[in-house]
């Protein structure tokens, strides 16, 4: 509880004593922001979809590489009718 309270009153008089910086931003520091920002916003969003979506992929390549069978157990010919197994 003691340290719960001195960190929140250096939070308060840190607060307390803060001035605002009048600083400017040109056009081009904030286009390389906001292009940076939106760089790792898709880096981070094509992992996830990646790493979310190879059980998928390797379920369908599964599928296709087993050997489609007719109704005597043999692989069916390319026209004919396959039975899901």
């Amino acid at each position: 509880m003691r340290a719960t309270c001195s960190v929140l009153l250096g939070l308060i008089a840190t607060l307390a004593v803060i001035e605002p910086a009048f600083a400017y931003i040109g056009p081009g520091a904030g286009l390389s922001m906001l292009g940076a920002f939106w760089g790792l916003l898709i880096a981070v969003f094509a992992a996830l979809s990646f790493v979310l979506l190879w059980p998928v992929r390797r379920l369908f390549r599964r599928n296709a590489s087993k050997p489609q069978l007719d109704a005597t157990g043999e692989p069916a010919e390319p026209g004919e009718q396959a039975i899901q197994r």
